[in-house]
């Protein structure tokens, strides 16, 4: 769940913190891959927010059935900021459609994204539809269920995307940032090699890599993959708050700490100058 990398400005030693557990992001940013809710037919995707914003509500005030207006209309919301604003949105609309599961999945996409993760977990499932299952909301699932520290089922969930789309890079990233978070470093390390083997694999696939090549103190591997996407003094910056994370006397701590901190806002390691994807 495009090969834009996430986000613009300077790296800091927070990003590579929260890298580790951004898999909401992962799954619900809309950085990797175009997610259910975004969706063709949209308006000039070169404006700015703000004018973005203001068309598709007027598109929505025009027709508040149309859920692809929406969507959309979230996706804006998002894209300025205003994340709390988009989830009051598909609120509305989900209770006009609910059983439309593309707006079920960008509800509770939105709600992973401001960290209302059981709330979350419920619309996912709902969306979720068995006699057609869809492996972008299986990965979404298995983000929510991994912020809620439920590594196991997470993991669970993508395996069932695998099997609907072996290979996808954007859920073997997940997978890889599971069992990262489950300590199982050297299965991480060989999902996320899997996943950037793939020919759709993005600079945040590597990114992602370095982390965990990171995490085992594997420093010098590290910068060498993140210098394949950043510059040099990026790549080290990056690395060097890696090192200072695994310095900690109990990283893993660290790490949840920081989670529970920034939540579903926290994004992979990020380029000096670019963006990511399940959104």
């Amino acid at each position: 769940m495009a090969s834009r990398l996430c986000g613009s400005g300077r790296l800091r030693a927070r990003a590579a913190v929260l890298a580790a557990v951004g898999l909401a992001a992962l799954a619900t940013s809309g950085c990797l891959r175009k997610g259910p809710e975004e969706m063709t037919g949209s308006i000039a995707a070169a404006q700015d927010p703000r004018r973005s914003v203001d068309a598709w509500a007027a598109r929505v005030q025009a027709n508040p059935a149309d859920a692809g207006a929406a969507i959309n209309y979230a996706r804006a919301l998002r894209a300025a900021g205003q994340r709390s604003q988009a989830v009051a949105v598909l609120q509305q609309a989900a209770m006009r459609g609910q059983q439309n599961s593309e707006l079920l999945a960008a509800y509770g996409k939105a709600l992973a994204d401001v960290g209302r993760y059981k709330e979350a977990a419920e619309v996912l499932g709902r969306a979720h539809l068995p006699e057609r299952p869809d492996w972008r909301i299986l990965s979404a699932q298995g983000a929510v269920a991994d912020q809620m520290g439920d590594h196991g089922l997470a993991q669970r969930y993508y395996e069932a995307a695998l099997k609907i789309v072996p290979g996808e890079p954007t859920v073997l990233s997940n997978l890889g940032l599971s069992y990262a978070l489950s300590k199982k470093l050297p299965e991480a390390e060989r999902t996320l090699r899997e996943a950037n083997a793939g020919k759709s694999a993005d600079g945040r696939v590597r990114q992602n890599l370095a982390l965990v090549l990171g995490l085992q103190g594997r420093f010098g591997e590290a910068e060498e993959v993140l210098r394949r996407d950043l510059p040099a003094a990026e790549a080290a910056a990056n690395v060097a708050a890696i090192r200072g994370l695994v310095s900690q006397p109990n990283s893993w701590k660290a790490i949840k700490q920081a989670d529970a901190k920034g939540g579903s806002k926290a994004a992979p390691v990020r380029a000096a100058a670019a963006k990511t994807g399940a959104e």
